[in-house]
């Protein structure tokens, strides 16, 4: 037995807590010498949610071997609390430097997440046949958040960038995102095919009039078409729908 250890969880680290623990020091018995990742994932929070570890008043890595008697508190990425701890320095950030562009890669769970970004013009790949070693590979090699609603995905080693997304409704989704990233002023809506994310151009009527229905070829004439998948958009009902759904999010920046 190595001795009794206490954890204290900031902020939205307590999203991944049963309600008696949130907000509290944690007593846990260290039967086994383990780095602190392998032990705050033990406790079900992905190492990609942690930017700041305090062990005994002392900023730590995510390889510090725990010992008995220590005092851990474990902190999200956050400006505010970046400042309260500048005392303690030099900090020793988990995470990390953001992504010069955000591009993303989302898990099977968020598929309509993953076209209201592409609506907005962020480069998102997406497949509902990824599996979890995939989808950890894509990220790592291609520099890809990803965004996931599985928290044992985002526990893999090789992932820098990753998050756990809360809620479970796709437009609230959409706004965490946006919201988490601070990524309000990066929005290009309509830039993207919705369907495969390739990127979408104007393309004159009289090039895919023969492939338009002939209610749409009579009552439109302005067209976009994706330079991969070739699937052709118009300013119609559904356009309307998600341009009024864009003004929405806009207002809440």
């Amino acid at each position: 037995m190595l001795g009794l250890i206490h954890l204290r969880f900031y902020d939205e680290l307590n999203d991944f807590l049963p309600p008696e623990q949130r907000g509290t020091d944690i007593s846990h018995e260290l039967t086994l010498a383990r780095s602190v990742k392998d032990l705050v994932e033990s406790i079900g929070i992905p190492h990609t949610e942690i930017d700041l570890i305090i062990v005994n008043s002392k900023s730590v890595d995510l390889n510090y071997p725990v010992q008995g008697g220590d005092r851990i508190s474990l902190y999200p990425a956050s400006k505010q609390i970046i400042t309260e701890l500048q005392t303690l320095s030099p900090l020793i950030h988990c995470q990390p430097e953001p992504l010069a562009e955000y591009r993303f890669i989302l898990d099977v769970h968020l598929g309509r997440l993953a076209s209201y970004l592409r609506m907005l013009g962020f480069d998102t790949l997406y497949r509902n046949d990824y599996d979890d070693l995939t989808l950890a590979n894509i990220s790592a090699n291609q520099h890809r958040m990803l965004l996931t609603c599985d928290r044992q995905l985002l526990m893999r080693k090789q992932i820098t960038h990753g998050y756990f997304i809360r809620t479970r409704q796709p437009k609230q989704q959409l706004l965490e995102v946006l919201s988490r990233f601070d990524l309000y002023d990066q929005l290009k809506p309509f830039s993207r095919c919705m369907h495969c994310n390739g990127k979408t151009r104007a393309v004159d009527k009289q090039v895919v009039k023969d492939q338009l229905q002939a209610r749409t070829r009579k009552y439109y004439s302005s067209f976009f078409q994706c330079e991969e998948c070739k699937k052709i958009y118009w300013e119609g009902s559904h356009y309307l729908k998600m341009q009024a759904m864009i003004d929405s999010i806009k207002q809440t920046a």
